[in-house]
């Protein structure tokens, strides 16, 4: 993982809300290019992965080329997964443009932004920013610390004699 994919990949966590600069152009929220419509779907995700991994990583090896298109995929698409997690909103049209129905996950614990950043500095601001602490940040974190404990537990077991510690 080089800096620059950790990069791209955070730029395409962050990519499927340029979907809000539709409004500028008489595109309504619940259309196909709509906020949280086409640039928030699976296939958008895997269209970005595959044409960032074609122009910026052509010169990799497929393994790796493989890997990074992953890598990007799961970013663009946890941008859609967050937000049907969200109380607000239409929901998400994850399969469009096959089918432009939006939907919602059943438990939706955090709190929706608002859109434009000029009304996210409001009263209500800091509960938002509560949310998506405790239901976003924390568990991530959390994640990222096993993962990484799990990594170094493997290691110091391949070092120890075999890939499974036994000797």
């Amino acid at each position: 993982m080089t800096r620059q994919v950790l990069f791209v990949g955070m730029a395409c966590s962050i990519i499927p809300d340029l979907d809000v600069i539709g409004f500028s152009f008489g595109i309504r929220y619940g259309d196909l290019w709509g906020h949280r419509g086409m640039t928030h779907s699976l296939f958008f995700a895997g269209l970005l992965s595959a044409a960032l991994v074609a122009i910026l990583y052509r010169n990799r090896a497929r393994v790796a080329q493989a890997k990074i298109f992953v890598y990007l995929f799961l970013c663009t698409a946890s941008h859609g997964v967050l937000d049907a997690m969200t109380d607000g909103g239409l929901g998400i049209a994850f399969l469009s443009p096959f089918d432009t129905t939006r939907y919602f996950f059943p438990y939706r614990p955090v709190a929706v932004s608002p859109i434009g950043i000029g009304q996210f500095f409001s009263l209500d601001a800091l509960r938002i920013l509560a949310s998506e602490i405790t239901w976003i940040w924390l568990p991530s974190m959390g994640i990222l610390l096993l993962a990484h404990m799990l990594k170094r537990f493997r290691a110091t077991n391949f070092r120890a004699g075999s890939p499974t510690g036994d000797r």
